[in-house]
This record gives C-alpha cells, sequence and structure tokens, in this order.
C-alpha cells in the first residue's frame, strides 16, 4: 500500500485534473469560437472601423477577457492566440466600458483616421471644420452616444469663449446643440438655437415610445448630471424641456438651414441670420433614405415608428436590418394579430445590438433574407427574393433604410469631407 502523502498528493492531483481539464477545452472551445466570429466579420466586411472603435495595444494586452465581459453589445471584442481582438467593429457604439474594464490600460475607444472617410467631414482637436468658425458635435463628426454629444457640444463653447467669444448660431436641438446652448448662456455668450422640428430632441424625438436610452455618466450642465445607466425617452426629452425654460434659451422651431457661408468675419445663415461662429449639431440621419420604387408614395408607408400598440390586427413589411428596423419589428410582433414579416436585403443580421439580437430571437416574425421590395401597392407588396418575386398582402410597410445625411449642406458651405483633396 502506498504511504498516505503519496495518496493524498494523488488524491489532489486528480481533483485538480477534474477541474482544469474542462476549463482547458472549455478556454480553447472560446478561442476557436472567437476566431470564427473574426474570420466571419472580416468576410463580411464588419470588423473594420465604422465611427469609434476599441484600439487594443497587444503589447500590454494580457488576455484576461475582462473586455469582452464589459462590452454590452456581446461580441465587438474576442480573444485569439491570448490576446484582445475586434471581431465585430460596427457593432461598437462607443460604451468605453472595456476601456474601464481593462486592468492594464491595454484599451482605448476613440476615432480612427477620419482622413481617407468620405463620409465624415475633416475636424481638428476642437471639432473645427475647415470652414473657420463653424464647429462639428455629435454624430454628424464620427463618434455616437448622447454622453459623447454632450460632452463635445460644451467643450466647443469653452472654446469658443477661450478664443473671443461672440455670438451663436446652433443648428439643431438634440442632446449635441442643446448642451451647446445651455453652456453658452452659462458662459456669456449670445446664442440662438435653429431647429427644423416642432419640438426638441433630435433623433431621440422619433425614437418608439417610452425606449430605454443607454447612457454613461454624463454632465449635462454644472448642477446637472445623468448618472442613471438607461432613461427613458420622454424622461429626456422632458429634462431638455425644463433646461430650455431654465436658461432661458432663443430656440426657433421649424427652421431648416439650406444655406452656410461666411461673409468676412461674419458667417450667413439662409441668407439672413449673421453670426461669429455656428455649431452644427445636425445627426447623421437627416432624412429617411427612400427605395425609389412605385407605390412608395402610398400613406401605408412609414419610415419612423412612435407607437407599435396602434397597429393590431396587421399585416406589417418592416424593411431594413439594422437596430431601428429590429426594434420596429419586435414591438410589432408583440401586438395582438399582427403578423409581422421583416425584409433585409443580406443574407443575415450582422450589425444589431446584442439585447436586439435576442429579442428578435425570441419574437415571432417572418424573416425574408436576401430580399428587396419591388413595388407597394394599396394591398400587397411585390418582392425580389432568391427565390424569385412573391406578392405579400400588406396593410403596412415601415421603411428603415437609414437616412440622408446633410452632407449636401457641408458641401455647398466649403467644409471638407474626408478622402476629398485639400
Amino acid at each position: 500500500m502506498l504511504p498516505e502523502p503519496i495518496l493524498w498528493w494523488g488524491a489532489a492531483l486528480a481533483v485538480s485534473a477534474g477541474v482544469v481539464v474542462p476549463y482547458a477545452r472549455q478556454f480553447r472551445r472560446r478561442i476557436a469560437h472567437d476566431r470564427e466570429r473574426k474570420a466571419e466579420a472580416a468576410a463580411l466586411g464588419i470588423d473594420k472601423p465604422s465611427a469609434q472603435f476599441p484600439f487594443i495595444d497587444p503589447a500590454h494586452c494580457i488576455g484576461c477577457g475582462a473586455c469582452v465581459r464589459a462590452c454590452p453589445e456581446g461580441d465587438v471584442l474576442g480573444i485569439v492566440g491570448g490576446t484582445a481582438v475586434v471581431v465585430n467593429g460596427l457593432r461598437c457604439v462607443g460604451h468605453a466600458r472595456c476601456e474601464v474594464a481593462c486592468p492594464v490600460g491595454a484599451i482605448t475607444v476613440g476615432l480612427g483616421d477620419m482622413r481617407s472617410r468620405e463620409d465624415v467631414p475633416l475636424l481638428d482637436e476642437h471639432y473645427q471644420t475647415t470652414l473657420p468658425g463653424v464647429f462639428i458635435v455629435g454624430e454628424l463628426g464620427g463618434l455616437s452616444l448622447v454622453k459623447n454629444a454632450i460632452a463635445q457640444g460644451r467643450e466647443v463653447m469653452r472654446t469658443i469663449r477661450k478664443r473671443g467669444g461672440g455670438d451663436v448660431i446652433v443648428i439643431g436641438a438634440g442632446p449635441a446643440g442643446l448642451a451647446a446652448a445651455i453652456e453658452a448662456v452659462s458662459l456669456g455668450l449670445q446664442c440662438t438655437v435653429l431647429e427644423k422640428e416642432e419640438n426638441l430632441g433630435g433623433s431621440l424625438l422619433h425614437y418608439p415610445r417610452r425606449k430605454m436610452v443607454l447612457l454613461q455618466p454624463v454632465e449635462v450642465t454644472s448642477s446637472v448630471v445623468l448618472s442613471k445607466e438607461q432613461y427613458s425617452k420622454e424622461t429626456l426629452l422632458e429634462l431638455f424641456e425644463s433646461l430650455v425654460a431654465k436658461h432661458v434659451l432663443d430656440v426657433r422651431f421649424g427652421t431648416s438651414v439650406h444655406s452656410l457661408q461666411r461673409d468676412g468675419d461674419m458667417l450667413v445663415v439662409n441668407g439672413e441670420l449673421r453670426a461669429s461662429n455656428v455649431v452644427l449639431a445636425l445627426g447623421r440621419r437627416g432624412s429617411p433614405r427612400k427605395l425609389g420604387i412605385p407605390g412608395e408614395e402610398l400613406p401605408k408607408v412609414m419610415y419612423r415608428l412612435i407607437d407599435a400598440e396602434s397597429y393590431r390586427n396587421q399585416r406589417i413589411l418592416v424593411v431594413g436590418g439594422g437596430d431601428s428596423a429590429v426594434e420596429a419589428a419586435v414591438g410589432l410582433s408583440m401586438q395582438p394579430g399582427n403578423v409581422v414579416t421583416l425584409s433585409y436585403r443580406r443574407e443575415k443580421l450582422v450589425r444589431i445590438k446584442k439585447k436586439n439580437e435576442d429579442a428578435f430571437a425570441k419574437a415571432k416574425i417572418n424573416t425574408i433574407f436576401n430580399s428587396q421590395p419591388l413595388e407597394i401597392t394599396p394591398t400587397h407588396v411585390r418582392m425580389q427574393t432568391g427565390g424569385g418575386v412573391v406578392e405579400l398582402e400588406n396593410d403596412y410597410v415601415f421603411v428603415f433604410a437609414g437616412g440622408v445625411p446633410p452632407f449636401e449642406l457641408l458641401k455647398k458651405s466649403g467644409i471638407r469631407m474626408g478622402g476629398q483633396a485639400s
């Protein structure tokens, strides 16, 4: 019989093997899975930066996976070869929780080199465009999230104040524009806000009712801090309305901007409004992008969903494959009697948030990939699919094909975009 110490060590090794071996197998499977996801993302063209993006320093990364676990979107990052890598860059929306979670400071979230991006205006380190005195804040400059929009809006006004001040025209009354205007008033600057809609909110205004907006803590003013992780659309709009009243902001609703040019030392908006500085806080959506097919002018065709509960016992087609389309399809599918179909031109959903992906998987939605509408009639929609042309009985069509950004205004004003020669 073996001595007792040897028996004890043998038992300990057996127990250790029982724990370590399964863990090692699971670890190898995870690495293989991340490699497959990275290869698939590269094949689909979604591994590259779209706007905000996690930048990883492989010399410092220890492969602990803290960044992977911290990301709310689920699969932006993975571990391959013992190092964190970006496996689905288009899903990054700039939460920067990976940056906070990394124990060795090996990851930062920011913008890549925008000089080659034809859909992003060229900005200096103070968010000034190539037209002196004109600044861009918010997602039009390439960086998403309400937190970033508010921080940029405030920072730009501080820059303007340091440069001698002067009056300011802010174009857009979303989070970026309102934060900029409030900061301007706080700094003693004369400020006017122009908003094409009849209400505040910018892109928030078009969110579905009770939609939750994911935030990071952000200081809106010196006395107002948004500290929760989620706020409803209605709560944020009420906050902005109260701040506009408190700071007595000059907001001119129903005012679209069609021209911006320099006249000597002044900037002229719409040929009549003059100011020393202009802050563009327009967002990137602009006008809804249309499909360009017969029947798209019918009243049954919508470009945003405000209240899903208004639609019951309807046959509904949702066109698009992004978060807005998926959220609309899920919301509509939850209403009594609705039959919801999602049409998407690609072979799978590749750009949606993790929570939307999970909700979509559980919802009762008919999905037609590799498809495009050809014609909309009062009672049907003709669709081109991989199997040929089909007709769907239909009561409503919701189109979420993105928006047409306000690039034409920028170009007419002489503001250079990335990829343009100097």
